[in-house]
């Protein structure tokens, strides 16, 4: 067992912080509230937008709903990196913790292992309907063999993106709720505030692209899928609010426990943007690779986009 807690004489700069950082002045708890609800509508319209485009009564053209998934791949790609590794080794690198920690890269171990994790999940997820599928056709018409191979690729298909969708939303949760502790203590607040608007909408219409192209998905199942999006940054920043005494971003058992969720859920954005993303809607795409290339140039462009606005915001998210 790893100890979490630094010794006291070589790190009493860590302790101080943390007795300083939650502190806020009272007359800030105001805006922190307004903004928890600007935060609330800005993600949760985010991730919406495309849900509504592609299924509301009045639905958006294809081009649009193709740029805005592309961007959100560009986007989640970029959350991965810069906003959940980079913070998640950090973290768990931070002199504020016991030596032991700093002697292996244990954001990048735990970020390995989330990823191999969520590979061995999907393999098992897609064979298993796969298997169910073959068996409850076959026991309807087993003199068919190649409408039902078809049957077979196509529910495999479907059961990967549907399996994707809820990983990548799993993960864009944790994400946005630890973003919403931080932000309810950091002192930075305003300047994080207006960054992390920004941030939350883009994020929320990579989701919520995701969620409008997934085969096999409810209206119902996707709208609530956006809604949980958008409600998790709020219901941490709530959280930091009520615990804005005690809190603080740069204690040792925090700094244990974000890094941790932050690296596994790095794991689970690279490995669904570079599998799911890139390489089921691009590389494994026939009308992109085949089609003409100005459409392949346009989508790529779109994924770049998305990453440089999140790379930039790292700045100051």
């Amino acid at each position: 067992m790893l100890p979490v807690h630094s010794p006291p004489n070589l790190y009493r700069g860590c302790a101080l912080s943390a007795e300083t950082n939650g502190s806020g002045a009272p007359s800030d708890l105001a805006l922190r509230v307004v903004a928890l609800f600007v935060i609330l509508v800005g993600s949760t319209l985010g991730a919406l937008f495309p849900v509504i485009g592609a299924y509301g009564c009045r639905a958006l053209p294809r081009g649009c709903l193709d740029a805005a998934r592309y961007l959100g791949s560009g986007v989640i790609i970029g959350t991965g990196f810069i906003h959940l590794l980079a913070p998640g080794i950090e973290a768990l690198g931070s002199p504020c913790l016991a030596p032991a920690w700093r002697k292996y890269p244990y954001a990048l171990g735990l970020c390995l292992a989330s990823i191999l994790a969520i590979f061995v999940l999907e393999i098992a997820t897609v064979r298993g309907a796969a298997a169910h599928l073959a068996k409850s056709a076959a026991q309807r018409s087993p003199s068919y063999d190649t409408p039902l191979q078809a049957d077979d690729d196509t529910a495999g298909d479907n059961t990967a993106r549907i399996v994707g969708v809820a990983v990548l939303e799993f993960g864009a949760v944790i994400h946005s709720v630890l973003i919403g502790l931080t932000l309810a203590a950091d002192r930075k607040f305003k300047v994080l505030f207006a960054v992390l608007v920004v941030h939350q909408v883009f994020e929320g219409l990579g989701i919520g692209a995701r969620l409008a192209s997934a085969a096999g998905l409810s209206a119902r199942v996707r709208v609530g899928g956006a809604v949980v999006f958008g409600l998790s940054t709020p219901v941490g920043m709530a959280v930091g609010l009520a615990m804005r005494t005690a809190y603080s971003a740069d204690a040792p058992g925090a700094l244990v426990v974000s890094g941790v969720l932050d690296s596994l859920g790095a794991g689970v954005l690279i490995y669904t943007a570079l599998v799911e993303l890139l390489g089921r809607e691009i590389l494994f795409n026939e009308e992109l690779m085949k089609g003409p290339a100005r459409k392949l140039a346009a989508a790529l462009g779109w994924v770049f986009l998305g990453c440089v606005v999140m790379a930039l915001l790292g700045k100051w998210v």
